[in-house]
């Protein structure tokens, strides 16, 4: 099983034991056991669709001896009216999933459709859109899975999986100077050698990075640069480090940051300003 599936397993197995408690009372008092039931997706809002996976694996922990037929596939656009799956199973595994269902597949599609309207900007362009850890607690999987099916990069996951040294890390240790040793220093101690990406608050951080991070430092971080700094900045970079604008960029502005050539652009806002999109499943009596 992937690391993906691993994770996904347990949000599932957390979810509905969160949901469920000592039972489903509301299914367990009206319908039997043993009855079969079919349910659809029904598109009501559009945008892109992102979970149908998701939905899947949630209704086959429960029940695999589910039937899940799929009728659209993550990233496909959808429109009002349209049927994204249907699923067969018994009544009580359709009901006790709903929800969980639903929060998933209505939270990562708002994810995705928003992702997908910032990679429609990017389009002809060399930069490319990067998510950040601005997430929801224990639902980070899910969200940066959205942006994926969106278009957009994944950053790094969580805290353990890169280095990257912000303003509070640089001033906390004292400067760039330090600050980019003693990161490399570590990463040599370790198993396997994490990247190091650097913050930086102006173009003398810029240069300063430039100076002493050959060979140690991959990405630079060019934060709340507007986009003539950043051009200024690309010219003491050269190709020596990746690079990325950050802080504050939104749909009216990210063009004009890739216009600049800069490698990456990341947003927040992918995640923590996306809306759920409107889907509901609803029973199909057999």
């Amino acid at each position: 099983m992937s690391s993906f599936d691993e994770q996904l397993e347990h949000l599932v197995k957390e979810a509905l034991a969160e949901d469920v408690g000592d039972g489903d009372h509301s299914t367990l008092s009206v319908i039997p056991p043993q009855q079969q039931g079919k349910a659809v997706l029904k598109v009501k809002q559009a945008g892109v669709l992102a979970g149908v996976a998701v939905a899947e694996k949630i209704f086959l922990y429960k029940d695999p001896g589910a039937v899940f037929l799929a009728f659209k596939a993550d990233g496909d656009p959808m429109m009002p009216g349209q049927h994204a799956f249907e699923v067969t199973a018994s009544v009580h595994t359709i009901l006790t999933c709903e929800r969980l269902v639903l929060n998933c597949i209505q939270r990562m599609s708002g994810i995705a459709t928003l992702t997908r309207r910032y990679t429609e900007k990017l389009r002809g362009y060399h930069t490319k859109l990067l998510d950040t850890r601005k997430t929801t607690p224990n639902f980070r999987l899910l969200e940066k899975e959205a942006v994926r099916i969106g278009g957009g990069v994944n950053h790094r996951f969580g805290l353990y999986d890169m280095i990257m040294l912000k303003d509070n890390h640089i001033d906390y240790c004292g400067g760039l100077e330090p600050a980019i040793n003693k990161a490399y220093q570590y990463t040599q101690q370790l198993k396997q050698p994490l990247k190091i990406e650097v913050e930086t608050r102006s173009i003398e951080d810029v240069r300063k990075v430039c100076e002493v991070g050959q060979g140690k430092v991959f990405r630079i971080m060019l934060d709340n640069f507007s986009p003539a700094m950043i051009k200024e900045a690309l010219l003491l970079i050269k190709s020596d480090f990746e690079t990325e604008a950050s802080g504050g960029i939104n749909l009216e502005t990210i063009e004009s940051y890739a216009a600049t050539g800069v490698d990456y652009v990341s947003v927040g806002g992918l995640i923590h300003q996306a809306q759920s999109l409107d889907l509901s499943l609803k029973a199909v009596l057999l």
